[in-house]
Parts: C-alpha cells; structure tokens; sequence
C-alpha cells in the first residue's frame, strides 16, 4: 500500500516508480466485474495509490507452493518439489510428495477450523453471559429457536424456563470444544446412514480443540506419514467444525439476536451518504456489529452527529460481519472483501471498525491517506498502525461509543474528495433453515416435503451451494455470477453465504423477478412460493445452514438415506482462504462434491490428489473438483446432480445445453 510519493521519495525509491509504471499499465477492466468498484479503481490509480488489485498483478503466485509441492514443516528444508515429475525425488527427511502435499492441506483444515471455532466458543462464552445476566445490553431474541434446538440434542423443554433450557445447553455445546473422548453434541442431527459411515472410518468427532490439536501434532516433522491417514484426520477436524463450532456460531447468534427472515436490503457503495456520518463495520463475529446497531440508535449518539453537521449515522457492512446484518436487520452492504480498499476511495467513509478475519493489512495505510479513521477492536486481531479500541462482550456498547466519536470528529474535518458510486442493488436476504421450512409448508405444517417432492419430480433439477470469498487472482464477482446464471438456467436451486452473496446480489440475482433466468421448472416453483432462484443464507460461518438443510432433506424421505445419495453439490469459485478448505473438507466429508477455482493445493497425478477427487467418493464420502472456467464449473455440478438422480431413479429425459461464453455473447448481439 503506497500514498502519492513526493519527489524526493521518488527519487529516493525508483523501484516504487518501476512498479508504478508497472500497476498503471494494468487493465482494471479485467480485475473486476463490479461497475463501482472499477469506478474506484480508476480514482485509486489516479491518487497515486495501489490495490488488492494491482499487488496481485504485480506479485505472481510461487508455482511450487501454489501446488503444495514445498515443505518448510522443519529446518532442514525448505524442501521444494517438481510438480511436473512430483516422485522424482523426496523431502531431505524422504517425505514423498503425497505426505507433503497432505501435510500442507491438513494445517489449512486446522487454521481454518480454529477460525471458526474460535468464533464459535466466542459466542457460547456471551451467550453464558448473557442468560446468567452478566450483559446488560444483549438478550435472548428467539426464545422458540433456543427450545428447538435444545430439543434437537437431547435437551428436556417442557415446562422448563428459559434461563434453565440455556444454562443446559450451554453446558452440552462445551463439549463441542471441550470434549477428549464422545461425539459432538450435534451429530445427533447428522443422518443416521451418514453418522454410521463416520463410524465406520473413525471421523465422528470429539471435540475439536482435541482434532486440531491432534491435527497439528501429526502434521509435524517425522510423525504421521501416511497421506491416507492424515486425511482421515483431516476430515475429523473439518467436521468438527461444520457440524461443530460453525454450526454452535449460527445458531447462538440465532438465539441472541433473531434468527432471519426474508427483507429486502441493499448492497453496494451508493449506500453511502455524502450528508452522514458513515461507519463501516468489517470482520465475521456479529457481537461488534450488534453493538454498533445500538449505539448508533442511541439519541446522544445521533444528537452528536447532528452538532457536527450531519443529518444522521449511516451504518454499513462490510465481508462476513455485513452479511449477517443484511439478512437479520436489513443493514445496507457496502461490498465484498476485495472492495475494501475501494470503498475507502470515495473518502466517504469517516470510520471502519473491524474484529476478526479476512482483514487485509493494508487497511490501515489506506484508511490514513483518504482520513478514514480505522480502529481494530478485538484482541486477537491488532494491525500496526491501527487504533484499538477494545471490544468488551460485558460493556457492548463501550468500544461503539467511543468508534461514533471519532467518526463524528472525522466528518467535522473531512478534508477527503467524496466520489461515491452511484450505484445501489436491492434484493431479498435472510432465508434461514427456519424460514424455508415455514416458507414451503406453513406455520402448523412447516416442511420440506414440497422441496424434495420438486426434485423428485423434476421441477428442480437439484441444489446447489455456491459459496465463498472473492480473490483478486480472478476478476472479482465475475465467476460467481456466470456460475449461477447457467445453474439455474437448468433448474438447479442455488444457496449462498459469504462474499459470494453480495457478488449475486450486485447482479440482481437475489430478486424474485430474476426467476425469469431460471428454466421452466425452477421458474415455476419460485412463482409459486414467491422468492428468488438464489437464497442468501448469511456469512461464512453459516454455511452451516446448508448442512442443516441436507439433513433435512434426507429425514423428510424420497432422495435416499444418507447426504451422499443427493442430488445436490457445491462450490467456492473465488476461494483465498484456510477456512475455505476447512468448509471444503467438511462438505466432502458430509458427501457433498465440492468444486473450487482459482488453484487448488496439489499436484494432478498424485496419489493424493487422486484421493481427494475420486478415492473418498468410492469410500461413500463426497469428492473434491476443480475448474476454473463457470460454464465448465457449472456443466460438472450438473452432470453430479445428474447422476445422483439417476442413482435414485429419477431418470427422466432432459436437455442440457451449456452455452460458452462465445455462444452468450452471439446470442447477445
């Protein structure tokens, strides 16, 4: 991240010169798909600053570690590889190939594992607080999902007050990190066809401080080399997370503060508000976010701004933080992850506050030169040169007042050029796992039944989740929105988390009237019930949501009896991050194929790479896939949903066309 250098800098920098050259030249309409973000772009070259854009013009990827053909597990290496003769020679220790390439991916499973655990063990611990009275400002929302999903593992409800059902599942979700010997709590909700096939291959997990801690151990030098059994464990960790820590996130973040429900938001930066006090608020754990939706509601707060000359406080989201805001309070998004820096560029934005992951480090830098003020809140997450401003579970609003403060202050002395985009898209969010069950079958009669019954009778061709980041190697949104396009033109019903979302949403593809995309079938169903071809489930963590609605789909009848057995698949076409393997693993475990693009950390024609993408499949499990084209990407999702269908008889004949992007553009003209 570099400001406009003065001359003598320049002189004294001629490599920074070299490089700038070098960015400039650089086509920006070939980094992004979204129209206010390229606006931006264009403004950050012209002020003389870089990007998460045009660093990864300038930094190409290591091909050797983009392949996971390197080990640094220990000091006699690095070791480095030929992937193109990957069993030509080994590690110094004699690691092959195999074990290195597991090794590599199995502590991406661990990191991104303990990402969202953390995450998770962080809203149980509130939770605690809040039942027990010790946080004033935060209480139980939904009182009907706690019972339900006491009840779901086992917990008595029945004339039993709230306090007591809480304190008892409090103590019951511990174990979900805790736990050294048992199952998790929730693999009660796994189906019982897919819970014996865990079994069966010792995966059942414990609890996942124990599976990532034994994750780590045998990843380190001279222990577990054996890449089948490092997967094995691999598995055990993801799933301790999906079903595990991810899944204790969604739902006491549910229970705390609502769980969704369908209304209508905005994303993208013409939400900003030249006239406002505009706060950004960037991270994943919704506690600091929650806190900032009631202070910025607070008179004085709002009186402040107003003596500063401001009409008011203008709050937006931001990556996964923002996601959840959209759909549990309809709180505009301003972008996703890679607009970070872009939004800062409109000098709009008088204050970011941020917490927990996929927070770049150039932030702050940028932030600086446009006056921003950028302040980290959490404390395992300081950047330098950031001011902390401490985020207190039991002073909620503490560290909110004092981030409205300096906003204020920052709006009384804009000094920034405002550019903001006049763009601002509009679609539906919110659709929980509760809500889609009230939404097909009624408030008495909630269910699935109407969804499978549509699949089996060919309306909808089957589900798919595309999910995940935004990565700067790619252009930005452009892969997601391809992807779904062609899904649902051929009846396959999308869900969404995470950045990927706010990509669709951008496109207009979180409308009921985007039904008109959709083929005959998928077209009627979303006429009929009234939503879009594309449902916005939330943020990463609750790729959750769409675990539930697996297990729900097989307990409700008709498409076979474990996860494996369903026409369903999913995707992360952008993915940049640990978590993102995590939640891969997690799925392909669950029996989900799972495609990712961009690169994918092994090397084709390996034993483990074949383990990966066919030899877990034939153990029962889902597989891995990988493509980085959308019409690609799309035909191998359907051809799978294809031939989960035909495994449960539903072998109706129907036609398949996949249109290139050539075709697309003929058919355009």
């Amino acid at each position: 991240m570099r400001c406009t250098m003065s001359h003598d800098e320049k002189k004294e920098n001629p490599v920074s010169i070299a490089e700038e050259k070098k960015a400039k030249k650089a086509d920006l309409r070939e980094m992004t798909s979204c129209p206010s973000t390229l606006q931006m772009l264009k403004k950050l070259e012209a002020d003389g600053h870089d990007s998460v854009f045009t660093r990864a013009a300038e930094m190409k990827p290591c091909p050797i570690g983009a392949e996971s053909a390197c080990c640094k597990h220990c000091f006699m290496g690095p070791c480095r590889l030929n992937a193109k003769d990957p069993y030509a020679r080994t590690g110094v220790c004699g690691a092959t190939i195999d074990t290195i390439a597991a090794r590599n991916f199995a502590r991406n499973v661990a990191a991104g594992g303990a990402a969202h655990t953390d995450h998770g063990m962080v809203m149980l611990d509130v939770f605690r607080d809040v039942v027990n009275g010790k946080v004033a400002h935060f209480k139980v929302q939904d009182e009907d999902k706690l019972r339900n999903v006491a009840m779901s593992i086992g917990i008595p409800t029945e004339n039993r007050s709230v306090k007591d059902i809480a304190n008892d599942l409090y103590s019951e979700l511990e174990r979900t990190y805790t736990q050294v010997e048992g199952e998790i709590p929730f693999a009660k909700r796994v189906p019982p066809k897919t819970l014996e096939l865990w079994r069966k291959h010792g995966i059942v997990p414990r609890g996942a401080m124990r599976e990532i801690m034994e994750l780590m151990h045998r990843t380190h030098m001279g222990v577990d080399q054996d890449y089948n059994n490092i997967v094995r464990q691999c598995s055990r960790t993801a799933l301790a997370d999906g079903w595990g820590g991810s899944m204790v996130a969604t739902e006491i973040s549910d229970i705390l503060f609502g769980t969704p429900e369908p209304r209508v938001a905005g994303v993208n930066m013409g939400f900003l508000r030249e006239d406002q006090v505009n706060i950004l608020i960037h991270g994943h754990e919704p506690l600091l976010f929650e806190g900032m939706i009631a202070a910025s509601n607070d008179p004085a707060n709002i009186e402040l701004a107003k003596a500063a000359g401001a009409k008011g406080i203008n709050l937006l989201g931001m990556c996964c933080s923002g996601a959840e805001v959209l759909g549990r309070h309809g709180i505009p998004h301003a972008g996703n992850f890679v607009s970070a820096e872009p939004i800062i560029a409109t000098g709009a934005v008088d204050a970011i506050g941020v917490d927990v992951q996929c927070i770049m480090q150039a932030l702050p830098k940028m932030a600086d030169c446009y006056g921003t003020k950028f302040f980290t809140t959490n404390p395992r997450a300081k950047i330098e040169g950031a001011t902390h401003f401490e985020f207190h579970e039991r002073e909620p609003l503490e560290a909110p007042n004092k981030i409205i403060a300096m906003a204020v202050e920052r709006f009384r002395n804009r000094t920034a050029k405002i550019v903001i985009p006049q763009r601002q898209d509009w679609g539906v969010h919110g659709f929980s796992h509760e809500y889609v069950n009230y939404m097909l079958g009624g408030k008495f009669r909630g269910s699935y039944t109407p969804l499978n019954d549509n699949i089996i009778n060919g309306r909808i061709r089957g589900v798919a989740g595309v999910v995940g980041c935004t990565n700067p190697r790619v252009k930005q949104d452009w892969v997601h929105v391809e992807l779904v396009k062609e899904l649902i033109k051929h009846n396959v019903l999308v869900v969404q988390t995470g950045c990927s979302q706010i990509a669709l949403a951008k496109a207009g593809l979180m409308k009921p009237d985007a039904a008109v995309l959709a083929g005959e079938g998928l077209q009627e169903v979303c006429e009929t019930v009234g939503i879009p071809p594309v449902l916005s489930l939330g943020s990463c963590v609750d790729n959750s949501r769409i675990l539930i609605a697996c297990a729900e789909m097989v307990r409700i009848g008709g498409l076979g009896d474990k996860i494996s057995d369903l026409p369903v698949a999913g995707a992360a076409p952008e993915f940049m991050s640990e978590k993102a393997i995590c939640i891969g693993q997690y799925f392909v475990a669950s029996g989900v194929y799972t495609i990712f693009g961009v690169t994918f950390p092994t090397v084709e024609g390996t034993k483990f790479h074949e383990l990966l993408f066919n030899g877990l499949e034939e153990q029962g499990f889902g597989k891995w896939g990988f493509a980085t084209d959308p019409i690609e990407m799309a035909g191998m999702m359907i051809d799978h949903i294809d031939k989960k269908r035909a495994a449960l008889g539903l072998t109706e004949k129907r036609e398949r066309k996949l249109f290139s992007m050539e075709d697309r553009r003929a058919a355009a003209e």
